[in-house]
């Protein structure tokens, strides 16, 4: 009995994948259901009825638009050459399809050729419609010099909240986003990827689904390189920004702006063509399930491997070092797995001088630790999909690395591959399965896929099939959307919440109290404790997780508030206020809304507009980014070790309140700016708590022998004096 390819749900990821991968290295973008990248002309019509636009999609691929010939010449091919004018000595190219056979007969028809390898828009003068037989142009289009082709371009880096950074982005395409170095903490609830008109975020944006084709609230990311395709016909042309947004609260994370105009390729769906069309696929060992799956882009390649590994297991592919035959030793490859405990992904070059491990740069040893900066594989991505490892790699078809050899694109190479342990180095130990016959591929053929089909139809495989969401988004940027609300999140389980101790109505006792941010604690912190959905930060209170406050009527009190002074960045801007409003987020509320809450302090009213005036200097408690999740601690005390405090310059805001017999025994601390961020105050009319002691000082879980409540409850509520970030 064979094993399977992998289920149609796995297939389906992995095809998206490889898809989003094929789109970073496929070249094409613009914007409208017209753009085909930049005009070149028109082909001159001189015989057999030739006719056209030319179009350069990028560096290496022209567009024809409605090619017309009426196939009648015994040899006319495509060429394109560095001579002044057309003749035979040009270079022929390949059609459409991939065929070197003579032209049939088009009419109207959109094509897309490739340059032959070395060759770019950059170093050819003209194309053509040739007949070889008879030396006679049958039309042509000069290529102007220094013509400014169409290419990917650089937009700045990401740097927001809740940890999200990245390298420059890339614009790939008109529909393509290459993030690099992508991360996020995934505390938020509602995080998404989004795009929008104008400059900044606002709810009037669209989402973007993640690597996956996914619209889901982002998980976590650590510095992982992502391929994001934007959605329905939207292109870089119609937006002016992309970012993370958090839909539910609001909350710009993070944007980068983006120039109109850009000069980049078109996507393959804006020139008509198919991504399936461009994939490849085979089979290197039905028991493992092991495929190779790829596609030729320009000057490079875009792979997975995709095998059914055991836990600690490699898949080698690569070349042969022997033209003739399928020889292990010299080859050269890409070692690949997926780690199951981290679900990190690896793709290494390496060299196999021999059939024993890396010992001293011999054997078979990664290509760094036989010579520096000869690494040439990139990982574009990968997955562990219901037991498969799937990894995504590029590499160039040729590099000047004498340890790697040449992917051919004009015939077959043979091939070599492997299955076997990591050893504890993280390194190849001798294989376990392995290529014992002579196997040859030609990387260029016209796209076939000899793999298992899913069970979808093809042309399925490559669109998001969430069937948990049948009000799944049809998105066109042109058409203006109405305002959206932020959606209120579903309410939070309650259960398994830490124990944070509550400031008493007796502490501290000159009633000063510090308002800063932090994380929200996962699982246990925010949610459990309220029953509402934050949104990764929420106020800090002496040091504690939104501790609820006792106050006694007629006593002053004040609160030192670090919570951000600077509107223009939202979400790093959080003015205190004191309300009977358990959401908050005064500013965003409608009319009808305002009218049914009050505010106690932390605002001023100037003819008619409530403005906050709890605003100062931002402090935020951050998590140490080496020690567990916050899901991981069974206190919150313990969890509290793991933070430290940072503060902007600046100065603290100062919000004064004594609450008087007015006051309902129950109001709130929140963000004036943003929803669930705060939680209670406790109006007493006197306090019979006994006082504490005078000393102020913490105490700390030790998270192994659990509990929490006992550790904290007994002292008074935290003085952290801020640590100031200097400006360097």
């Amino acid at each position: 009995m064979t094993t399977q390819s992998p289920t149609s749900s796995t297939t389906r990821l992995s095809s998206i994948g490889l898809v989003a991968a094929v789109y970073l290295l496929l070249a094409t973008q613009i914007c409208g259901a017209a753009y085909y990248g930049k005009l070149i002309g028109k082909l001159s019509e001189l015989h057999h009825g030739v006719s056209g636009e030319v179009y350069a999609v990028d560096g290496r691929t022209l567009f024809i638009k409605d090619f017309t010939y009426d196939g009648e010449a015994p040899t006319a091919y495509f060429y394109v050459g560095t001579s002044k004018s057309p003749n035979g000595n040009g270079i022929r190219l390949r059609d459409e399809s991939g065929s070197s056979d003579t032209l049939k007969r088009y009419r109207r028809k959109d094509i897309t050729l490739t340059l032959p390898d070395g060759k770019t828009m950059a170093n050819i003068k003209w194309f053509a419609v040739w007949c070889d037989e008879f030396s006679v142009n049958f039309g042509d289009v000069r290529i102007p010099r220094g013509f400014d082709y169409p290419k990917p371009q650089k937009l700045a880096a990401l740097n927001g909240v809740h940890g999200v950074s990245s390298e420059p982005i890339v614009v790939v395409d008109a529909q393509t986003l290459l993030i690099p170095s992508f991360s996020y903490d995934g505390e938020a609830p509602d995080a998404k990827f989004w795009v929008g008109a104008g400059p900044t975020p606002s709810p009037q944006g669209i989402r973007v689904p993640d690597e996956n084709g996914k619209e889901q609230p982002l998980r976590r990311y650590d510095r992982k390189a992502i391929v994001l395709t934007l959605p329905g016909d939207v292109t870089i042309h119609q937006i002016g920004h992309f970012g993370v947004w958090c839909e539910a609260f609001a909350v710009d994370f993070g944007h980068v702006q983006i120039p109109q105009g850009l000069n980049v390729p078109p996507s393959l769906k804006m020139l008509g063509v198919s991504p399936q069309s461009k994939l490849n696929c085979e089979v290197l060992e039905d028991r493992l399930a092991f495929e190779v799956r790829w596609a030729v882009a320009g000057d490079s390649i875009v792979a997975q491997l995709v095998g059914k590994l055991d836990d600690g297991q490699y898949m080698a592919f690569g070349l042969s070092a022997d033209p003739e035959r399928s020889s292990m030793v010299g080859g050269d490859a890409v070692v690949a797995w997926v780690d199951k405990q981290t679900l990190q992904g690896y793709a290494v070059d390496y060299f196999l001088d021999a059939k024993s491990q890396c010992s001293g740069g011999r054997g078979s040893c990664p290509d760094t630790r036989i010579q520096e900066n000869t690494n040439s594989i990139r990982l574009l991505n990968a997955a562990l999909v219901d037991g498969y490892s799937i990894v995504t790699y590029q590499r160039p078809l040729k590099t000047n690395d004498e340890l790697d050899h040449q992917i051919l694109t004009n015939r077959s190479q043979p091939i070599i591959w492997a299955v076997g342990p990591l050893n504890e180095r993280q390194e190849v130990s001798f294989h376990s399965d392995y290529l014992k016959t002579d196997r040859f591929i030609d990387f260029g053929r016209p796209p076939i896929w000899n793999c298992p089909v899913p069970d979808h139809e093809p042309s399925q495989i490559f669109t998001d099939q969430n069937d948990d969401k049948p009000d799944q988004q049809q998105l066109v940027a042109t058409t203006r959307r109405p305002y959206r609300t932020p959606a209120t999140p579903a309410p939070a389980p309650k259960t398994g919440a830490w124990e944070i101790p509550p400031i008493q109505c007796n502490e501290p006792e000159d009633g000063v109290l510090y308002a800063q941010m932090g994380p929200t604690g996962g699982k246990h912190g925010y949610p459990a404790i309220t029953g509402h959905v934050g949104w990764g930060i929420s106020w800090y209170i002496n040091g504690l997780l939104i501790p609820e406050i006792n106050v006694v009527r007629g006593k002053k009190y004040r609160f030192v508030v670090e919570g951000g002074e600077n509107p223009e960045t939202p979400a790093r801007y959080h003015p205190f206020y004191i309300t009977d409003d358990p959401v908050g987020g005064y500013q965003h509320k409608t009319p009808e809304e305002k009218e049914k809450v009050k505010i106690f302090a932390g605002v001023k009213r100037q003819r008619g507009v409530v403005r906050p005036t709890g605003v100062g200097r931002l402090c935020n408690w951050l998590p140490d980014q080496n020690q567990p999740l916050a899901d991981d601690f069974t206190s919150f005390g313990a969890y509290q070790r793991t933070l430290t405090l940072e503060c902007d310059h600046g100065e603290p805001g100062i919000v004064e309140w004594i609450p008087d017999e007015d006051t309902p025994d129950t109001v709130y601390y929140q963000c004036f700016t943003h929803r669930y961020l705060g939680w209670k105050i406790n109006v007493h009319d006197s306090c019979d708590v006994e006082p504490a002691g005078n000393e102020n000082h913490e105490i700390y879980v030790d998270p192994k022998k659990g509990g929490g409540r006992e550790d904290l409850e007994i002292s008074p509520s935290i003085r952290e004096a801020s640590k100031i970030i200097h400006d360097h």
